[in-house]
């Protein structure tokens, strides 16, 4: 069964069609109309010739005024009328009045044919936007309110977005529920750690008391590490599970880069590296204080940890409408080639790694920064020595 709508854009166009198909009849039996008219004339004008030169010549000057319109009345036509003949019997004369009547059908039909396809291209528009309406609603809120279903030619597309959204949408859910597993997972397993880390550390903390020896420093060592990752634990299952509020407040780039420096002062001393820090005036990013600063300190470390005894590392930062822009780079030997794509992968330790690193520092700082609405990324210096490139944006 058509549908209504349908039924009328059918009735539309079979008019439409109708209207054009009679123009185009009436204008090819018009022209062979003309056309039998003109051998009939020249028929009885061959005969009529054939009396002689002076009926021939009178005979052409009469076409000549026939074509001009000029020396022909009225009154003449009634030669034809008093031997019975009526207006009918030669209706045809080749004026070109003719032709209006197929011309006003094929005009009609035009103007049928514009009207149809604007009320098409409408109905078209309105659906379109439609459904676009629909896509937005669903990036927007998640889900979207479902349009009345109709049968038209965007049935099909409409059935095939819903199914797709729909698809999507259940596997948003599945992700984010995944997501929150894993984090509740790692979480409890960093607090499963820290009893036993805890015990261990007071336990060779004695021990190293009573009998000092190597293999104590050693254990000692290696409970700090396990301390370290299930701090680092810890802060990345908040980060998973969306736990992590950050504040929003004016973070000013030189003093938050101070503060990461003065929090690795010891290591820094112990490897005599020392940070340059210029001051460049108030520029600031909107986040969190403390959590920025822990962030820059993981890359201040990474730097410190490939940088030679006596080394610098080097900051430097500016502002511009879009977003702040802060690099940290040493004089090192850089990254690894090979360790370029996945420095910020969770738990990857490239070759050059330092003995004391467990792999979260960079994946932490990296998380962070975006969700400060910032990115980062590491490069090699032509001159060597690696670089990150931090950009927090505006908006």
């Amino acid at each position: 069964m058509i549908p209504h709508k349908n039924k009328k854009t059918t009735i539309l166009l079979i008019l439409t069609v109708s209207l054009l198909s009679i123009g185009l009849v009436s204008a090819f039996w018009a022209y062979w109309y003309s056309q039998a008219q003109f051998d009939l004339l020249s028929r009885i004008c061959g005969q009529m010739a054939e009396m002689g030169p002076e009926a021939e010549q009178r005979l052409l000057t009469m076409l000549k005024q026939y074509r001009s319109g000029a020396g022909w009345r009225s009154e003449e036509s009634g030669f034809l009328l008093q031997h019975g003949y009526r207006a009918k019997d030669f209706w045809m004369n080749g004026q070109s009045g003719f032709w209006i009547v197929p011309g006003a059908f094929f005009v009609a039909g035009s103007l049928f044919f514009l009207f149809l396809f604007f009320l098409l291209e409408r109905k078209n528009r309105r659906r379109i936007e439609e459904l676009t309406a629909y896509l937005e609603q669903v990036n927007l809120q998640g889900v979207g309110t479902m349009i009345p279903g109709r049968e038209d030619e965007f049935s099909l597309l409409q059935d095939e977005i819903y199914k797709t959204v729909t698809a999507l949408y259940q596997t948003r859910e599945n992700a984010l529920k995944a997501k929150k597993n894993y984090a509740d997972n790692l979480a409890n397993i960093a607090h499963q750690l820290k009893t036993p880390i805890t015990a261990a550390s007071v336990s060779l903390q004695l021990l190293k008391a009573k009998e000092p020896s190597l293999y104590v420093e050693q254990a000692l060592g290696q409970l700090e590490r396990l301390s370290v990752l299930e701090e680092g634990l810890l802060r990345l299952s908040c980060i998973d599970s969306g736990n992590l509020k950050l504040r929003r407040e004016q973070v000013d780039i030189y003093t938050v880069l101070n503060l990461a420096a003065d929090n690795l002062w010891e290591l820094l001393e112990e490897k005599q590296v020392t940070v340059e820090i210029p001051e460049h005036g108030c520029i600031a990013i909107s986040g969190d204080m403390d959590w920025t600063m822990e962030a820059f300190l993981n890359l201040l470390k990474n730097c410190m940890e490939h940088s030679a005894s006596g080394g610098r590392i080097y900051c430097d930062y500016s502002q511009n409408p879009l977003y702040v822009e802060i690099l940290i780079w040493d004089e090192g030997a850089g990254f690894a080639k090979e360790d370029l794509p996945y420095l910020f992968k969770r738990f990857y330790r490239g070759k050059d790694a330092g003995d004391g690193g467990i792999g979260i520092g960079l994946a932490l700082a990296k998380s962070i920064f975006e969700l400060q609405n910032g990115t980062i990324t590491a490069r090699n210096l032509p001159d060597g020595g690696a670089c990150f490139e931090v950009r927090v944006y505006s908006h």
